[in-house]
């Protein structure tokens, strides 16, 4: 075991001592499937106006949910705009001189490297660990978490069309990058898709990575319910655009390479040889990667 793949077991039983009781799925493993549960679920732009943060509440079946997006950078229609959604507990709209999250470190910090419009998207329950831990252990509210993400994605990319943009590109880190790819496998409106430390098997995530540990005993117990929840590779697989560039870790314990590889095509996959934990840290990384994929416009 390397240094990397270490740090991500490291940080994974960290979690797990934190989470206690309030494990993923501890509670309930009943969901909708989730073309089902996205076809419920419904987002409702406000009127966007310069660069601020919008509130956007969503109905689901789980409820009403909270998920956000804020215009970080608006260069006019006439530049394309790309979409960013933060990863797993990140607080994407804290803004601090000494906080961390990765759309600050990649792109806010630096949004004048960037000649597009940013636009960052908060799920739902992100406001706080507390609210985060508490409705993790319902598969249910992690599913229409992730539903109601996909649509505001979905909103935005319309409006951003709508406003004239030439090109809108959809892209996340680790849980944004699994609702970079739901989109793609489920709506597929965007111009191409740039998702970093994700792929479309994600219940492997809970079932067989290092993550595991965070799964409570109701999840583990029901590895099924799981697959059929979460696994979205046969939808993925199906869409026929090749409009997706993709950046893997080699050493990643909890989005496995080898496992996450095969969802993508292999000359579209940019591969880092560090781990989860290490390669969400190297904004640099990161960065460049997206800047690079800004460039890439294919359309076979």
């Amino acid at each position: 075991m390397n240094l990397h793949t270490f740090l991500d077991h490291y940080t994974v039983i960290m979690g797990a001592l934190l989470a206690g009781r309030r494990k993923f799925f501890a509670k309930s493993v009943d969901c909708p499937d989730f073309p089902t549960l996205l076809s419920e679920t419904s987002v409702d732009l406000p009127n966007i106006t310069g660069e601020c943060i919008h509130e956007t509440p969503a109905e689901t079946p789980c409820g009403a949910l909270d998920p956000a997006f804020y215009v970080a950078q608006w260069l006019g229609p006439e530049h394309p705009t790309l979409i960013y959604h933060h990863g797993n507990n990140e607080r994407p709209f804290d803004f601090g001189r000494f906080s961390k999250n990765t759309f600050k470190s990649v792109l806010l910090d630096h949004r004048r490297d960037f000649p597009a419009n940013l636009i960052a998207l908060r799920a739902p329950f992100h406001r706080s660990l507390r609210t985060y831990l508490e409705r993790m252990t319902e598969l249910r509210n992690f599913a229409a978490m992730l539903a109601a993400s996909v649509k505001l994605a979905d909103g935005l990319i319309a409006w951003s069309k709508a406003q004239g943009c030439p090109r809108v590109v959809l892209t996340g880190v680790s849980l944004g990058g699994w609702v970079t790819n739901l989109h793609r496998a489920y709506c597929n409106t965007a111009d191409s898709y740039t998702p970093m430390m994700a792929g479309a098997a994600l219940d492997e995530v809970f079932i067989s990575s290092a993550y595991r540990r965070l799964t409570g005993p109701v999840g583990r117990g029901h590895p099924a319910a799981l697959r059929r929840a979460l696994n979205f590779e046969a939808a993925f697989a199906a869409i026929p655009d090749n409009n997706v560039s993709a950046l893997l870790m080699r050493c990643d314990a909890i989005i496995v390479y080898e496992r996450q590889k095969v969802c993508y095509d292999p000359a579209h996959v940019t591969v880092l040889d560090k781990g989860h934990t290490t390669g969400a840290l190297d904004s640099a990384a990161l960065r460049a990667f997206l800047l690079a994929s800004m460039q890439v416009n294919r359309t076979a």
